[in-house]
């Protein structure tokens, strides 16, 4: 019983420590900071879940291409301060995303400005 019962606390004090970097915050090392990256989009998806708003689009490039990206918001409960609900955008929507994009090239950003379908900025962060 007392073999078992070793076994079971170093197994728990094992996932304890390997997983403790999944509860830590994720800053913004992934992304170039120094460059903002503007694209048409048209929205696929929207995901107003935590811990961060999830916005997924297509865009075309250069080429005419069509590319899947997608893009990291701030936490839901901020944006809903900001006036934000989970309609605010809606799959088909034709917006004007504005952020960093990850550093290895990747179809991932860090939005920093939506221009919405009404031709206007949406605001992101309350007042």
């Amino acid at each position: 019983m007392r073999g078992r019962l070793l076994v079971l606390m170093a197994t728990a004090i094992a996932l304890i420590t390997v997983s403790g970097p999944l509860f830590a915050h994720h800053g913004t090392a992934a992304f170039d900071v120094t460059k903002m990256v503007t694209l048409k989009a048209t929205i696929t998806d929207f995901q107003f879940t935590n811990p961060h708003v999830q916005v997924f689009w297509d865009s075309k490039n250069e080429k005419g291409e069509v590319e899947k990206w997608q893009g990291e918001l701030t936490a839901p409960n901020k944006l809903t301060r900001a006036g934000w609900t989970k309609h605010t955008l809606k799959p088909g929507d034709e917006v004007t995303i504005s952020g960093n994009a990850e550093s290895n090239g990747s179809h991932v950003m860090w939005i920093r400005k939506i221009i919405g379908t009404d031709g206007q900025p949406m605001q992101l962060f309350e007042d």
